[in-house]
């Protein structure tokens, strides 16, 4: 008798359980159309900003005292960015993982570098990848020698981190000029000590001369990632977003503007914030877990056997990495050229970015979208798209 009770007790949280979510995950009331005046002072009120047109203008929100932007500098950064020879085994830059060519005009980084590796991806786009994503597109971060990040986690893009607040998918990182230090001494990365990056650079005669022109005292391993630093900070996106803030109605389409409504309305941006749309925040993840039953199997023939109502959640490593307090807590990630950035989320565990907005609708703000808003968002990101800003034509500061 009480096992039957008990069964039965399952059952009626179960039954609960699917109301609940039957309740939580209707579809959305779709969203009203605004004015592009209207839609442009909602976007500018909460803070998701145009990235500056001129070099002039990124460095009043980006540069620092402590380790200013000068043109030498950057220069400087560059070739310490695509050089391999700042990796243990002399086979691993910067750009290997954080992908896209020195040449800004050449598009064709991606491809190049697939062709170079034995990859797994079968997406027909693998061969037609022409663009600067910043990253690797591979599911798991492989650093120097192909070893692979110790908690198996996707490379998240470097373009656009000059508006970061927090860096990593811990977000235990708070500079670019920290993050590069790691990345370089990392074992899964470039693999390399200090004084051992010091020696190969001191034996380049170009490297003494750049490092004497941009620091007073010369090559040392915290200006090298100091250099690095300057230059990814210049490492920005401009798109058609940008253009519609600064008043072309018409570089977004009808559609894309319901997208940015809808991102805002439903609340997204309160975590993917500011000019990157992300990064300025640590945050749980998943926020939702609907109908957390898990095959509930009665020894009772007259009962029926319980099962999850809603799908899996689908990623396997869930975070928990720096500690059991911190399990969840990651990152926001970025959203400028996000549609460039697949695979999605800290694992890789989802391909396609109209399925990732689905995952963060059900799983983040509690929404079961409908497909034409899905496509409204994705249109939306796709105005989030952009080449990396050339600003070096500027004058020599």
């Amino acid at each position: 008798m009480k096992k039957l009770l008990f069964y039965s007790l399952l059952l009626a949280i179960a039954v609960l359980s699917t109301v609940v979510t039957i309740a939580l995950l209707t579809p959305s009331k779709k969203i009203p159309n605004y004015s592009d005046e209207k839609l442009r002072e909602m976007a500018l009120s909460k803070g998701l900003k145009p990235v500056p047109a001129s070099f002039e203008k990124l460095l009043e929100l980006v540069d620092d005292a402590s380790n200013p932007m000068t043109h030498k500098k950057i220069a400087l950064g560059e070739e310490l960015f695509f050089d391999t020879n700042l990796s243990k085994t002399k086979t691993t830059s910067c750009a290997t993982c954080h992908s896209f060519d020195k040449d800004l005009k050449n598009k064709g980084a991606m491809l190049t570098m697939l062709a170079q590796k034995d990859t797994k991806i079968t997406d027909c786009a693998a061969c037609h990848l022409q663009d600067q994503s910043g990253v690797d597109r591979f599911t798991f971060s492989e650093g120097d020698a192909g070893v692979e990040h110790p908690y198996l986690l996707n490379t998240q893009t470097i373009l656009n981190t000059a508006f970061a607040k927090y860096f990593t998918w811990s977000g235990e990182v708070s500079s670019i000029k920290e993050q590069s230090a790691n990345s370089l001494q990392a074992p899964h990365k470039m693999n390399i000590t200090p004084q051992e990056l010091e020696q190969r650079l001191k034996e380049s005669s170009k490297y003494t001369q750049m490092f004497a022109e941009s620091f007073a005292d010369g090559i040392t391993f915290e200006n090298t990632a100091k250099a690095i630093e300057v230059y990814v900070k210049t490492l920005v996106t401009r798109g058609s977003y940008d253009r519609f803030l600064e008043g072309d109605n018409s570089a977004m389409s009808e559609e894309a503007k319901r997208g940015l409504a809808n991102f805002i309305s439903f609340g997204c941006k309160g975590c993917h914030s500011d000019i990157a749309f992300g990064a300025q925040s640590i945050q749980r993840f998943p926020l939702r877990e609907f109908a957390q039953l898990y095959d509930v199997k009665p020894n009772f023939e007259i009962l029926p056997q319980l099962k999850r109502f809603d799908r899996e959640f689908p990623f396997e490593n869930q975070g928990g990495y720096l500690g059991k307090d911190n399990e969840h807590l990651f990152r926001v990630p970025m959203l400028r050229n996000v549609t460039k950035t697949s695979p999605y989320f800290h694992n890789g565990a989802v391909a396609k970015i109209r399925e990732a907005v689905d995952v963060m609708a059900r799983h983040q703000i509690g929404r079961h979208l409908t497909l034409e808003q899905i496509d409204e968002i994705v249109a939306f990101f796709r105005t989030l798209e952009g080449d990396i800003v050339d600003y070096r034509a500027g004058d020599e500061k």
